[in-house]
């Protein structure tokens, strides 16, 4: 199984989804950053790494949230969702087509991943209970 983890970034009480390109597995789905942690290499230090490689921008990581794990056709994957907080940079997108800061209520509209779903779930309960507005 790839361990394989992500960022549900907040800004301003947003949430960021980036698009997938059309060559890419999934292709053209919304997904939160992230990567495939590499040998050796922790959580923490594959997430902060993946996000300044794919989006060029400073965060800080928040909380661990709820692994997910997702038996794509090629691959199964367990990924490894972290909240995480938005300190500087514009994003330039390096891997993805597209990005939206998106309101918490605007999660479900979007076309996620499947190992994401899961994710979207968590971050909305979350939000339910008011537990990520208060980092924001």
């Amino acid at each position: 199984m790839i361990k394989v983890t992500c960022a549900v970034i907040i800004k301003n009480g947003l949430i960021l989804a980036v698009q997938r390109n059309a060559t890419q597995s999934n292709p053209l789905k919304w997904e939160f950053p992230g990567g495939k942690i590499e040998n050796g290499e922790s959580e923490t230090d594959c997430l902060l790494r993946e996000i300044q490689e794919e989006l060029e921008i400073k965060v800080k990581l928040d909380q661990r949230l709820t692994p997910v794990q997702c038996n794509y056709e090629r691959n199964p994957i367990e990924l490894i969702p972290y909240l995480v907080t938005h300190l500087s940079g514009a994003i330039q997108l390096q891997e993805h087509i597209d990005f939206k800061w998106l309101l918490p209520e605007e999660l479900e509209s979007m076309d996620w991943a499947d190992a994401d779903l899961p994710v979207v779930q968590e971050v909305l309960n979350l939000t339910s209970e008011n537990l990520i507005e208060r980092r924001v």
